[in-house]
């Protein structure tokens, strides 16, 4: 039948997915993911850059041939000093003067990084000159970490104040916890995976709170319209009519981060991957792993956990009793569903009708029936127009 597929249906709010149903499921596989993210930053720890560790930068004209032979030179340059210091990153920028590799290493004094500079120039046969490098200091990466936890806190704080005015504090507090563990997951694949965190990383971690936001507060907004006024009536607990209003927005939602990861996509694996513009993995790989787990949270956590919070209220409780009991009464046959007509009692006598009611419907505007005047002004009487014992004028 048209219309009926998994899409169609999702479209419609019709899928009857049973997210709330299933919450305990969800709320087990976040606190596992969770737990293996911590796990991860206790034991592998992040892959910092040399702008939070502290290193040298080395940057080498791409004329000289490949990235792999820049970074191989580069390698055995630094194996010569003796001193344990190797290439961290390698990555091919653009610049206005031409593109160039960038080899980012573990720290190096100024002679080692002369002399590693000297002997890279003399392996590829140019001057030292087009060899450039820097030293990065790891205090700056350390005020821009300061600096974005103290952004975090802020824009947590301005959350939950908007969604308290807006909504309720419960709200508040699922959607916090959703952008939370959307911080901790993302954060966890960088570990796992072991992505370079940059200035970049940071920025985009807190461009995906925003993202993540959105999300959350466009199922709530369906979830406070579908339960407003919902103790006045015995059809649904509030748990069902915030599962449907999940489904009604599900579509949304996943309309909503396809359409912004593709070009977030597009960001990382033609810019970066294709066209080799390194400068741009490291926003587009936070913002496309972001985005994708945002999605997760805000339909399996942030709606759930408010249904959690909401059941604890003596209101919603007595309302869901309420409604289950009548439920179990229908069941019984001790009710009538909402619309049904109870079949008429059967009697011995049969039923008859008002006689005042027996006669046929009036026309619509037809002067009701009684008995006439005898007379009266503009009233004419029977008889042919005879007036009784008078005279014919």
């Amino acid at each position: 039948m048209a219309g009926s597929g998994l899409a169609s249906r999702l479209y419609r709010g019709e899928a009857g997915l049973n997210i709330v149903g299933r919450r305990k499921v969800w709320f087990t596989v976040a606190a596992v993911l969770i737990l293996i993210s911590v796990l991860s930053f206790a034991l592998r720890g992040f892959s910092l850059g040399i702008e939070f560790a502290g290193g040298n930068s080395i940057q080498v004209p791409a004329s000289v041939g490949t990235l792999e032979q820049a970074e191989e030179r580069v390698g055995v340059a630094l194996a010569a000093e003796g001193d344990g210091a190797v290439v961290v990153t390698a990555q091919k920028v653009g610049g206005t003067g031409g593109d160039f590799y960038e080899m980012r290493t573990t720290q190096l004094s100024a002679e080692q990084a002369n002399a590693v500079k000297a002997e890279v120039a003399r392996e590829f046969g140019i001057p030292v000159t087009d060899i450039s490098g820097e030293q990065v200091s790891r205090a700056w990466g350390s005020q821009v970490t300061e600096r974005a936890l103290l952004g975090l806190v802020i824009f947590l704080a301005v959350v939950m104040v908007y969604l308290i005015l807006r909504f309720e504090w419960r709200m508040a507090v699922g959607a916090v916890a959703s952008l939370l563990m959307n911080l901790i997951l993302t954060a966890g694949i960088y570990s796992l995976v072991g992505f370079e965190v940059t200035p970049s990383t940071v920025i985009g971690f807190l461009t995906i709170l925003g993202f993540a936001l959105y999300d959350v507060v466009v199922v709530f907004d369906k979830v406070h319209e579908n339960t407003r006024g919902i103790t006045a009536n015995n059809n649904q607990t509030y748990g069902e009519a915030a599962n449907l209003a999940i489904n009604q927005s599900l579509m949304r939602s996943l309309n909503t981060s396809i359409v912004a990861l593709l070009p977030v996509g597009g960001l990382l694996f033609i810019g970066a991957g294709l066209f080799g513009a390194g400068t741009l993995k490291d926003l587009g790989l936070v913002l496309f792993v972001g985005m994708a787990v945002a999605f997760f949270s805000s339909i399996t956590l942030a709606t759930p956990l408010l249904v959690l919070l909401k059941n604890q209220e003596p209101r919603i409780q007595a309302h869901n009793k309420r409604v289950l009991a009548r439920r179990a009464a229908i069941e019984r046959g001790e009710a009538t569903p909402k619309g049904a007509q109870r079949p008429a009692e059967s009697t011995s006598e049969p039923i008859e009708p008002d006689a005042a009611l027996a006669g046929a419907a009036p026309k619509v505007g037809a002067r009701p029936a009684g008995k006439r005047p005898s007379g009266g002004r503009g009233g004419r009487p029977s008889g042919g127009g005879n007036r009784p014992g008078g005279k014919r004028r």
